[in-house]
């Protein structure tokens, strides 16, 4: 099983990952059933990575379908100690307009069918989700935006809130009104449970939010469409894979600590001899030492 150091979730329009070299796919074995497609690993920038179609290639499964456990689970098995997700989202501020991003740096969950925790049945945690995006990966972000989108005409906004609904509908337009209320924004259908579940699995988050449409409140532009969303999302998608090559670069040279990388430090209660057997072959990948041995070789080479 190749190992990498970070992951790539690509949404909606983003089904590979452009420049690896010595791909290779893998289909990884969870507790929670196979991924959303063969993960494929490879090296950008001499940087191992591990790229994952969140909605499969194809995209054949609707946001509440995706597997997130499974998603998180193996990449947890790689090795993977950085989430980079590139999610399409709709804009609930004026000043986020279709094509600009946003680094948002707090969600606010509103699914109501999914599988949200690793935990439960024998084994308890508690992890902190004060700040649910670390910020040494969202300023990877920002940097590599900086660094090859500062000619574009699009804007990068740093901060802000990402409401995530169930879907697969767009909003009501009072909807859209409610989550601009709550101080959202931008809103998507994929962020939640995936950063509560790689917090759990002591892995660093953090998403680019790419603005499609202005949802449905805006007074003077149409209510957003799949059609309008996937073209808009199409310009993006370019510039999102030389994004994330670039923070994949920047996170491969500085390897940032992060407060993910020990949740389960304070948050796990259930000791894991404490756990049933079952349960603790689940839970047991995601105490594994805070960094693999490839990443301590690679930060000792840094630091020296």
């Amino acid at each position: 099983m190749a190992r990498a150091l970070i992951g790539v979730i690509g949404g909606s329009g983003l089904y590979d990952m452009q420049g690896l070299s010595n791909a290779q796919e893998q289909r990884i074995e969870t507790p929670f059933g196979p991924a959303s497609d063969a993960i494929v690993t490879g090296e950008l920038h001499g940087v191992p990575v591990a790229f994952l179609a969140r909605h499969g290639r194809g995209h054949r499964l609707i946001p509440s379908e995706v597997p997130y456990r499974a998603n998180i689970h193996a990449l947890r098995q790689l090795g993977v100690r950085y989430i980079l997700s590139l999610s399409a989202v709709g804009s609930l501020r004026e000043a986020v307009r279709p094509l600009d991003m946003l680094i948002p740096d707090q969600f606010l969950d509103l699914t109501r069918k999914r599988d949200h925790t690793f935990f439960g049945d024998g084994a308890v945690a508690h992890v902190s989700m004060a700040d649910p995006v670390c910020p040494a990966v969202a300023d990877c972000l920002a940097r590599a935006f900086a660094l090859t989108q500062g000619d574009q005409s699009i804007s990068l906004h740093r901060g802000g809130t990402y409401v995530c609904i169930e879907g697969p509908q767009f909003s009501t337009r009072a909807e859209s009104h409610w989550y601009r209320g709550m101080g959202a924004s931008v809103i998507g259908m994929t962020n939640m449970p995936e950063a509560k579940l790689a917090r759990e699995a002591q892995i660093a988050y953090a998403t680019l939010a790419m603005a499609t449409d202005y949802d449905c409140w805006h007074p003077r532009e149409a209510a957003v469409t799949a059609e309008v969303a996937i073209a808009n999302l199409q310009q993006n998608a370019a510039r999102a894979q030389q994004i994330a090559a670039e923070a994949i670069r920047l996170l491969g040279a500085e390897l940032p600590q992060s407060a993910a990388h020990t949740a389960l430090a304070s948050g796990l209660v259930t000791p894991l001899a404490a756990m049933p057997a079952a349960k603790a072959a689940v839970i047991k990948p995601l105490l594994a030492a805070t960094e693999s041995p490839e990443v301590e070789s690679a930060r000792e080479e840094v630091e020296n």
